[in-house]
Order: C-alpha cells, then sequence, then structure tokens
C-alpha cells in the first residue's frame, strides 16, 4: 500500500480565505454567522441565519467560456482546487494532465437556483429560464466534474455527494485510490453554497436554530442551551499525492493522511447511532495502525443539534476514553454540509502543525447528556501532537472519521 501526503490545502469560508485570517477570528472568537434578511420573504421559514462567504467573487481571469457551466459551488469548488494546486506547485504542471490526477469531490446537490428553474417547469408546465447549461449546473457531481474540465484532468472522478460526508468521503475515497495505486495524485474536498433551501431542508425538522435576534451566538454545539444548526457555505480542497511521487518532485509536504474510516448505521435516515459512529473512528484507528491514545485532538462533527451532540460525544467518550481534547468548529461557521468535512480537515492539518488548537465557540455550559470530554474552551489551546482526528457523520447514517500525522 502506497503511503498519501498532502502537499496544497485551500478553503474558502465565511472566516477567511486563509489560513492566517481564518486563525485569527478563530482566536479573536469573530463569529462567520449572520442574519439573512434575504430570507425575510420565505413565508413559514422559521430561522433567518446562516454563515455565507461575504468577500468571494468569482477570478478576474475566469473566462465567460469557463463559467458557462458554473454555478456558485462549483465555482467555489474550483477557485478552493486551483489555490491548492499552487501551494503543491502544480498549477500548470504537465501531471495534471497526464492522467495521473483525479478529482475526489463532493456537495449535497448542486446549485438550488438551478433545481428550481427545473421545478418551475414542473410546477408551471413551461421551460423558461432553462438553458444547455442548467442541468450541469444542478447535477450532484457539478463541483468534481467542473474542476475536471477547468484543469483538464484525466483521471478519475469520484462524486461523493453524501450531505455531511461528502467532503471526508472525498478525500478518504482519494485517499484510498492513491494507497491501492489508481493514482498519483487526486484534488480532492468538498463545497455547499448558502441557500434558504438547505436551512429549510432542517427547519421542519425543527433542527434550525431560531436565536435570529442574537447571530453570533449561535450555534452552540455541545451546549445545554443550544437551539439548532446553522447552515453555512464554503468550499475546501486538499491535494493528495502518492508519497514517493510527492519527494521526487521536491514538494513541500504538509501532513500525511494515515487513516480512513467510514461505514453505515443501517438503522434510521436521520436519527444517529453511536455505536457506528464509534466504529468508524476504529476503523480509521486500524486502517493507520494505531492505538486511540496516540491520537491528540479530535475536530468534531459537532452541529449543534441535541441527538448528533450526543451520540457523537458518547461515541467519541468510547473510543478515546474522557481525557481526549476536543472542538467543533461549526459554533463559528455554522454547518457547511458538503464543505465541512474538507474545511475541517484542512483546518485540523493548520492547528496541528501551528501546535494551537481552537477552542469550542458558545460553549458555555456542557450539556450533562453528552460524555464527559476535554471540551477546549477559553482562547484555545497549545499542544502538540503527531496525530489528529476529524470526524463527520451525515443523513443515511453515514460516517466517516480521517487521521492526519505531523511531518516532522
Amino acid at each position: 500500500m502506497k503511503r498519501v501526503v498532502v502537499t496544497g490545502m485551500a478553503s474558502i469560508t465565511s472566516l477567511g480565505q486563509d489560513w492566517e485570517t481564518f486563525s485569527g477570528n478563530l482566536r479573536d472568537k469573530q463569529s462567520g454567522i449572520r442574519y439573512m434578511d434575504e430570507w425575510d420573504v420565505y413565508e413559514g421559514l422559521n430561522t433567518r441565519l446562516g454563515g455565507p462567504v461575504m468577500d468571494f467573487e468569482k477570478p478576474a481571469h475566469y473566462t465567460r467560456r469557463q463559467l458557462r457551466s458554473m454555478g456558485r459551488i462549483a465555482m467555489l469548488s474550483t477557485r478552493a482546487a486551483e489555490l491548492a494546486l499552487e501551494q503543491a506547485g502544480l498549477l500548470g504542471d504537465p501531471v495534471v494532465q497526464s492522467g495521473d490526477m483525479g478529482v475526489a469531490f463532493g456537495s449535497s446537490s448542486g446549485t438550488p437556483s438551478a433545481v428550481g428553474d427545473f421545478g418551475n417547469m414542473l410546477i408551471n408546465k413551461r421551460i423558461d429560464g432553462l438553458n444547455a447549461t442548467t442541468y450541469i449546473k444542478m447535477m450532484s457531481h457539478t463541483a468534481p466534474v467542473n474542476i475536471g474540465v477547468f484543469f483538464g484532468l484525466q483521471g478519475r472522478v469520484i462524486t461523493t455527494s453524501s450531505a455531511c460526508t461528502s467532503g471526508s468521503q472525498g478525500i478518504g475515497y482519494a485517499y484510498e485510490a492513491i494507497q491501492t495505486g489508481k493514482q498519483k495524485a487526486m484534488i480532492a474536498g468538498g463545497a455547499e453554497e448558502q441557500c434558504a433551501t438547505q436551512s429549510a431542508v432542517f427547519d421542519t425538522l425543527f433542527a434550525t436554530s431560531l436565536m435570529n435576534e442574537s447571530p453570533t451566538r449561535s450555534p452552540r454545539p455541545f451546549d445545554k442551551d443550544r437551539d439548532g444548526l446553522v447552515i453555512g457555505e464554503g468550499a475546501g480542497a486538499l491535494i493528495l499525492e502518492e508519497y514517493e511521487f510527492a519527494k521526487a518532485r521536491g514538494a513541500n509536504i504538509i501532513a500525511e493522511i494515515v487513516g480512513f474510516g467510514t461505514n453505515s448505521d443501517g438503522k434510521h435516515i436521520t436519527s444517529p447511532s453511536k455505536e457506528t459512529m464509534q466504529g468508524a473512528m476504529r476503523l480509521a484507528l486500524q486502517d493507520a495502525g494505531l492505538s486511540a491514545s496516540a491520537v491528540g485532538f479530535v475536530c468534531a462533527h459537532g452541529t449543534a443539534t441535541e441527538q448528533g451532540d450526543i451520540a457523537e460525544s458518547q461515541a467519541t467518550l468510547g473510543q478515546f476514553g474522557n481525557n481526549i481534547p476536543i472542538t467543533s468548529l461549526k459554533g463559528y461557521l455554522g454547518h457547511t454540509l458538503g464543505a465541512c468535512g474538507a474545511i475541517e480537515a484542512w483546518a485540523s492539518i493548520q492547528m496541528m502543525n501551528n501546535d494551537w488548537y481552537a477552542a469550542n465557540m458558545n460553549l458555555d455550559n456542557v450539556d450533562e447528556r453528552c460524555a464527559d470530554l476535554d471540551y477546549i474552551v477559553g482562547t484555545g489551546r497549545e499542544m502538540s501532537n503527531e496525530y489528529v482526528m476529524s470526524n463527520n457523520f451525515a443523513f443515511g447514517g453515514i460516517n466517516t472519521s480521517l487521521i492526519f500525522k505531523r511531518v516532522s
């Protein structure tokens, strides 16, 4: 089995588009959540909270022809991939179009407004608004396909449209493609764009936060006063390479992926199972050949829903005991759905390499029903770790766990 390393990374988030800005906002306990005035037009929608990327503009060098097949989700994805390729020193390199590089990337869906154009056809029996690219923007694999076409990739295209595990499965399946020698390099990650329809999904389940008058006080992962999740947007991309290939070309190696575990509950679409959550963590540890004591930090999924927080914390306790430091970044960003696994992997690697780990946002009083873990609070924590884990759990009972190793 081949070793797999990370040589480039990028994220586009409501807290910034580079680590310096992002980490500065984490340290200052700044929130990316705001009141979404534009949602006031939706009668019956209870939540008005979102985590949009406010400072993203389409890159000036993207041509009209390149953009015509892209909704916002594809544009966020492509730009994140471009920045990651640039950091890896592979932007414009012949390997990109050689067939040795593929893409594994996901989102919950395509651009919602394009879905709406087809909805107009079904409801009003009219096809006005549809054009040759509407489906390309709507389709669930719009992100990886647009990345592939933009950069001329001729390797594998792996679409990971699995809701909240889209980004982490993208990374995990890219890792496996390289590990087994099928590809030398992969662009991996996930994205999601902000839309009221995404929040409406959870609103109908009574799972959204209604703290509309105090946006920065929500969401509240693991806190007893949580009242639900907040949906955000963003994109994250990692460049993965086979270790010897990266070493031979003199690449700067940022981290190594050493473990990936994924499984499913097989029980309920929306109610999580702590047993299979823990099972995914165990699979990742087995894949890495590590004991639980080797992992020094867990980046939690932590959505600020009652069932999710309790089950995840109990699963983490079952695997690691109560001394494991743990943080959910969703208190800052909201739940970025298909992007969260990639953004949180990026942040986990950055925190590991900088010996500083963010505190949980809005965690004032841990829910007594959550497990007794070492929830990081305050201004964050300085510590040095060789291994960190990042976990995500999705509708459908899909569970993922990734383990990253520090490269000295």
